[in-house]
């Protein structure tokens, strides 16, 4: 593994499980100072003891707990160069028919609004970065950006608007004179813990993974270690000069049809 993130500092959100966790394993192993954040203390603690990384619980949609945690990693690092805005939740969710309003509210605070405080927030610390404003910024979008999910409407509504949020940030920074680097990526179908405990609990469990392997051209799930592997290389030097892009890592599942 190369060092490439060496003397970096990280944040990554919803790090405890999953995409998160992955991302904060790949951008330790490539050298960087990483603080992770989440929810779950109890899951945060293996890869704290794993990865030397800090655990900060927090939830990214409460905006009056930002400036803690800003003032934490600043204030025991000095710098921030690397923000992955990964936590992402559907708890709540439903078709436009029967989702309620606070299902609505939930996953827009956390899918939506958190992102938008995550990417503000690394921004303003940033800029004042010992060597300029510097810094790499990556947004966890999805696939269902661009094919929505007629029963998941918030989910799918807001992995969109981030795409645009992160476009938005991009123009900003460069006009601004700002070396801060913002993009989306947006994964297809990755097997995860959670999406093999559904596997492992469905009816008919190879059907279940047959039905997940189908969705790609490529008859496979994404892994963990393929998505980590794109954060880290966006928040590397070698993407200096990509800025306002959106990279879909789904196996060609959204690209045409599959055909008969």
């Amino acid at each position: 593994m190369s060092k490439r993130l060496e003397g970096k500092v990280a944040l990554v959100t919803g790090g405890t499980s999953g995409i998160g966790a992955g991302t904060v394993e790949r951008l330790a192993a490539e050298g960087a100072r990483v603080v992770f954040t989440g929810s779950n203390a109890e899951a945060a603690q293996a890869l704290v003891a794993s990865t030397g990384a800090r655990f900060l619980a927090h939830r990214v949609q409460e905006a009056e707990a930002w400036p803690a945690l800003m003032e934490a990693i600043l204030g025991e690092h000095g710098r921030l160069d690397i923000v992955f805005a990964n936590a992402g939740t559907e708890h709540g969710d439903a078709s436009i028919e029967d989702i309620g309003i606070a299902g609505w509210d939930n996953v827009i605070a956390v899918n939506q609004t958190g992102v938008m405080l995550t990417v503000q927030q690394a921004i303003r610390a940033m800029k004042h970065n010992p060597d300029g404003p510097t810094g790499s910024i990556v947004i966890n979008s999805s696939m269902n950006a661009h094919r929505a999910m007629g029963n998941f409407v918030a989910y799918s509504v807001s992995k969109a608007a981030v795409v645009a949020l992160v476009k938005s940030a991009a123009v900003h920074c460069g006009n601004q004179g700002y070396k801060i680097r913002v993009n989306a990526i947006l994964p297809g179908v990755v097997e995860t813990g959670i999406i093999r405990g559904q596997i492992e609990n469905a009816p008919d469990p190879a059907a279940a993974r047959a039905a997940y392997e189908s969705m790609s051209p490529l008859r496979r799930m994404g892994t963990v270690e393929e998505i980590a592997g794109i954060v880290a290389w966006l928040a590397s030097d070698e993407a200096r000069f990509v800025s306002g892009s959106e990279y879909v890592i789904d196996g060609a599942t959204t690209a045409g049809m599959m055909g008969v």
